[in-house]
């Protein structure tokens, strides 16, 4: 197995772990696991050609789509609302 396959797996188990926790505590590891993300994409993409790349973008997109979107809202001079 490569290891960013490897990584990428432990990604997902670490992203699976975050979501179980209680919203306070999910900040921390979710927004190391969105700085992480690119990282792992890139190297997928790297090792196994862009059809796996693209699809490990879909699925981040798809998991982080609420930080996405919060992240665009500010960026854009909003200010969304942060849930509790």
């Amino acid at each position: 197995m490569s290891w960013s396959v490897l990584f990428a797996s432990l990604w997902v188990l670490a992203g699976t772990v975050t979501a179980l926790l209680p919203m306070r505590l999910q900040y921390a590891p979710g927004l190391t696991l969105l700085v992480l993300a690119p990282v792992v994409i890139v190297w997928l993409l790297i090792d196994f050609g862009w059809i796996w790349g693209l699809l490990a973008l879909a699925a981040f997109v798809s998991m982080f789509r609420n930080p996405l979107k919060y992240f665009y809202a500010r960026a854009r001079g909003q200010k969304p609302e942060v849930p509790k």
